[in-house]
């Protein structure tokens, strides 16, 4: 078994609803985000998938949460913005975009890989993950 791992960071603001104490205020984050994926095969060069892809399809998620008030995102309307519950929200957005990968890929490419975890940092001493 193969794992790989890209990572990256943005910036946003959120609040937890129904929290008592201070994060039930407006607060922003510098989050680091992980995604591990993971394969049981190699192409014929010896790679599970290009990490630029990887690393393009999450910047893609990326985009979509920098610099945003999460709460405002449709995904997060009626979800807490939970670090647990943006991990799972960049785990799904992934997947969907590996899928998409799949469906359109060349043949010098080999994508055969799926998520395995999303770590996402709130904090250098506080994070999330979700799997599946």
């Amino acid at each position: 078994m193969y794992e790989l791992k890209v990572s990256s960071m943005f910036s946003s603001a959120h609040n937890l609803r129904g929290y008592n104490g201070k994060c039930e205020n407006i607060h922003g984050h510098n989050w680091q985000i992980e995604v591990l994926v993971y394969s049981e095969l190699l192409n014929g060069i010896g790679i599970a998938v290009d990490f630029k892809i990887l690393k393009n399809h999450l910047k893609l998620i990326m985009e979509k949460l920098d610099h945003k008030y999460i709460n405002e995102l449709p995904y997060f309307e009626n979800i807490n913005p939970s670090a647990e519950n943006i991990a799972k929200y960049i785990f799904k957005e992934f997947n969907i975009l590996l899928e998409n990968s799949k469906e359109n890929q060349n043949e010098d490419e080999n994508i055969n890989v799926k998520v395995k975890k999303v770590n996402v940092y709130e904090t250098a001493t506080s994070m999330a993950s979700y799997y599946e």
